[in-house]
């Protein structure tokens, strides 16, 4: 499904939207209004489509700030020595 949502056995919506969101991440330059009409006519309504857009866009942007500062991302292991304090205290320093 996430390497080619078009040929997935998912719902039309989430297909339609999923494709959106693909072609907004990886080429952006080449997404118009006909794209968002797409997932319309599928049955999206404007407040969800808005919905998935923002939820892209964050993830997209908080993924390349990541990168861009070399996030490293625990391992289990530092997980699990993490969470009683992070339970306790939650995500402050």
């Amino acid at each position: 499904m996430l390497e080619d949502p078009s040929s997935a056995p998912i719902d039309a919506r989430l297909k339609a939207t999923l494709e959106f969101l693909r072609k907004m991440t990886l080429s952006p330059d080449q997404l118009g209004p006909a794209d968002a009409q797409r997932v319309r006519d599928a049955g999206v309504s404007d407040a969800a489509l808005t919905d998935a857009v923002h939820v892209c866009a964050w993830f997209n942007m908080i993924d390349r700030v990541a990168d861009a500062v070399e996030f490293r991302v625990p391992s289990p292991e530092q997980f699990a020595r993490d969470a009683p304090g992070m339970l306790k205290r939650g995500y402050k320093l």
